[in-house]
């Protein structure tokens, strides 16, 4: 005997997540799309002289490269202050984000990724704010001083709306990658189909670097993509760019 209920079920029953988890899920996926004006497309990392240099010629060399800059280099390093910020503004320490933003101000390795990341971060910020004004999120920012970068930007925003550090991080590096790919698939030039087997190849490596950065301090930073550093640097000299870093 088929037996029915009128009990209306409860309100997470259709999605499996909660009130909480579907707002943080629906703020991520909107903070960290490339539809969200920061101003992502307008750089490239480097990666544009990479290209220049012949360092990237095709998919392969362009996956290698991404690899490096993600386990080794700043993608890594970026992990580890947005997790860090996050952290200490979750539990609203102002003196511990503000040693905190000045350090990852500090660690960013050339004036162009400087410009990069310092107006990600001050645009992240403005449009979160202007969209999405909270409880606590203008004394969080004031805290971090007036050059904020990218992934310390996430972390404030992403902790000021109790949105949790492990998705928040997964989020942000997934964004971080895609915009790379996005870029070298300008640039070398590759196709749609090659750009996504690209971003399938560094999924273990966006997950492994995730989970390092969850669990480092800031005693962890460090980076050994020197190359990387270096084409940051040459691009500001290169002689016909397509992108501003």
């Amino acid at each position: 005997m088929l037996m029915t209920t009128s009990e209306p079920a409860p309100a997470d029953a259709s999605s499996g997540m909660s009130a909480e988890e579907s707002a943080a899920l629906y703020r991520l996926m909107t903070w960290l799309s490339p539809s969200f004006p920061v101003g992502a497309f307008s750089y490239s990392s480097g990666i544009e002289w990479a290209v220049e240099a012949g360092d990237i010629t095709d998919a392969a060399s362009l996956r290698d490269w991404l690899a490096a800059m993600l386990v080794d280099g700043s993608g890594f390093c970026d992990a580890v202050f947005l997790a860090q910020a996050h952290r200490a503004a979750s539990v609203q320490d102002a003196m511990a984000l503000r040693d905190i933003a000045e350090l990852a101000t500090a660690f960013v390795p050339s004036r162009e990724r400087q410009l990069e990341t310092t107006t990600q971060g001050r645009a992240f910020i403005d449009i979160a704010r202007a969209a999405w004004a909270c409880d606590g999120l203008d004394s969080m920012v004031a805290a971090s001083g007036s050059a904020i970068v990218y992934p310390v930007a996430v972390g404030v925003v992403s902790a000021a709306h109790a949105v949790p550090l492990a998705p928040a991080m997964h989020a942000f590096l997934h964004a971080v990658v895609s915009n790379w790919i996005s870029a070298g698939a300008r640039l070398v030039p590759l196709g749609q189909t090659d750009s996504q087997r690209i971003l399938a190849g560094l999924e273990i490596d966006v997950a492994a670097t995730a989970r390092r950065a969850l669990a480092a301090s800031l005693d962890d930073l460090g980076s050994a993509t020197f190359r990387a550093d270096l084409a940051s640097l040459r691009h500001e000299t290169q002689y016909t760019r397509l992108f501003r870093s």
